[in-house]
């Protein structure tokens, strides 16, 4: 099965995309709105998306099983003059893992942890908001996601916390979706992994990682080790 990576650049300053850039659930059918028949299909595959903040810029990462087609995108809150969006098959990479291969990689995400709002009641989510439990969220996932996070030292030759691991772009949204009111403590990781199940990582960047997937949550993604 064919399955492609894009990115498309975003224009936060431009006034007519600030609805769908300010909005999680504008910016998901913004997105699904790039694929034919996407918005009315429920049962269709996962569709993965990320912003990630640049300077003078947005950088949307969109996974999915079908090529894209974001020009309503670009005219609302890009730039439609210049060619500012790609797309290519990411089945190739996707292909390459292998175990003991090591990765740099990023991954907004929904921490949470579920238990009951009070006693005898049904179990909810509760988003983690502290670094040291969203490290502690990622960490005690990553063999589950066909990855492990490898010992990183500090200046004083000891571990760094949760090996190294990145927190950053920590955010808490609140809005309303049917009557009732969803809150999402979004968090952004950066960080070094080691593949350790090549299948099971394939599955986690098709699938996602997480709870919120629709609101930008749960996409993986990975880039070559620099120095």
């Amino acid at each position: 099965m064919v399955t492609y990576l894009s990115r498309v650049k975003l224009n936060p300053a431009r006034r007519a995309g600030r609805g769908i850039l300010g909005a999680r659930q504008a910016m998901h059918a913004a997105v699904l709105a790039s694929f034919p028949g996407r918005l009315a299909d429920r049962t269709s595959e996962r569709v993965l998306w990320r912003l990630d903040p640049q300077p003078g810029e947005l950088l949307l990462y969109v996974v999915s099983p079908e090529q894209p087609d974001f020009t309503h995108l670009v005219e609302q809150a890009g730039w439609p003059t210049l060619s500012t969006w790609e797309s290519r098959e990411y089945t190739p990479l996707l292909d390459r893992l292998q175990t003991g291969q090591a990765w740099d990689f990023r991954l907004t995400a929904n921490p949470t942890r579920a238990r009951p709002a009070k006693e005898g009641a049904r179990s909810q989510r509760f988003g983690h908001v502290t670094v040291a439990q969203q490290q502690s969220w990622l960490a005690e996932r990553a063999s589950r996601a066909g990855f492990e996070l490898p010992p990183v030292p500090g200046p004083d030759g000891e571990q760094r916390p949760e090996n190294g691991l990145v927190v950053r772009d920590r955010v808490v949204d609140r809005f309303t979706r049917g009557g009732g009111t969803v809150t999402l403590a979004r968090a952004t990781f950066e960080g070094r992994l080691v593949v350790v199940d090549p299948a099971l990582l394939r599955a986690t960047l098709t699938g996602g990682l997480g709870p919120g997937k629709a609101y930008g949550c749960g996409l993986l993604t990975l880039a070559a080790v620099t120095p």
